[in-house]
């Protein structure tokens, strides 16, 4: 299967993409959800060796497979890493039929403007050619919007473009992820700001190209159809953003055309703890209901 099948995959595919790309700065919260405290691991490494062993558990659990998810987003360390002595990538789309992603921002800028940017990417040309050499089909970049100030989402915008015309330009599909905090006190009016601006920024990308995005759920329903819709946007997917997973169902639910990305919507109620038997069927109901929200 090519790179051809991936992207008929992630265009047309009835399902989702699974974000398992906690890093550095949310991995510690993210172990303690699944039941690993700090005490349990001492520096980075032993940090990231508990964080691949949970991602590995939930990869090659029964319940995570291509019927119902599309693609998932990985972590750097998490790609450099193998499952069932497959480097994690394969094993995605050979065992699996999952479309793998990466994660190549570096983290957040301070807050200017109501928006914090991502940081430089420091040889971001290398890590996109080691990905695309892994197998890897896109990758994904975080920024967030705090507030409605036209300068400052305006700045994302551009940012998350000039940045996701290099992905485009390395021979991979660019997720752009200017999200929107669910907190934001003007949230509807920051999103009416960042639709029409995404909309502006998909000139620049060339008849030939595509690109996605991952939004944060809409205050208004059907909010970005007119992004799902757009002939240089392979997909749209939302982000979970912080809202408990039914509430990000639902409202995901009402969108119709956008398919969920979730990360802590997906993987919460899953313990370390759990038996095998017990962890798939918490995976399997959590993965079975954004699935039906996805394809609402």
């Amino acid at each position: 299967m090519t790179v051809t099948d991936m992207l008929g995959k992630v265009a047309t595919g009835q399902g989702f993409i699974a974000a398992l790309d906690q890093s550095g700065g949310s991995t510690p919260k993210a172990l303690a959800q699944y039941g690993v405290a700090a005490s349990e691991y001492s520096g980075d490494d032993e940090m990231f060796d508990q964080v691949h062993a949970m991602r590995t558990r939930i990869m090659t659990s029964p319940a995570f497979s291509g019927e119902r998810i599309l693609g998932a987003i990985l972590f750097e360390g998490t790609m450099d890493r193998s499952v069932e002595g497959l480097p994690t990538a394969t094993y995605l789309w050979q065992e699996r039929g999952v479309v793998p992603f990466l994660k190549v921002d570096q983290g957040l800028a301070d807050e200017q403007d109501g928006v914090q940017l991502m940081k430089d990417i420091p040889g971001l040309d290398a890590l996109l050619a080691r990905a695309r050499d892994a197998g890897v089909f896109g990758t994904k970049m975080r920024s967030v919007i705090k507030t409605a100030d036209p300068i400052g989402v305006q700045r994302v915008v551009d940012q998350q473009f000039a940045v996701g015309l290099r992905i485009v330009n390395a021979g991979l599909m660019p997720i752009l992820e200017p999200e929107v905090d669910i907190n934001a006190p003007d949230k509807a009016e920051a999103e009416a700001m960042l639709r029409d601006a995404l909309l502006a920024g998909l000139d620049a990308v060339p008849a030939s190209a595509k690109v996605m995005f991952k939004l944060t759920l809409p205050d208004e329903d059907g909010f970005y159809a007119a992004l799902v819709a757009h002939p240089r946007v392979l997909r749209v997917v939302a982000l979970s953003g912080g809202y408990a997973r039914d509430e990000a169902n639902a409202r995901l639910a009402r969108n119709s055309g956008v398919i969920a990305s979730f990360s802590r919507a997906l993987v919460d109620g899953l313990s370390a703890q759990m038996d095998d038997a017990e962890f798939d069927a918490t995976l399997d109901a959590s993965i079975a209901s954004i699935h039906a929200a996805s394809i609402t």
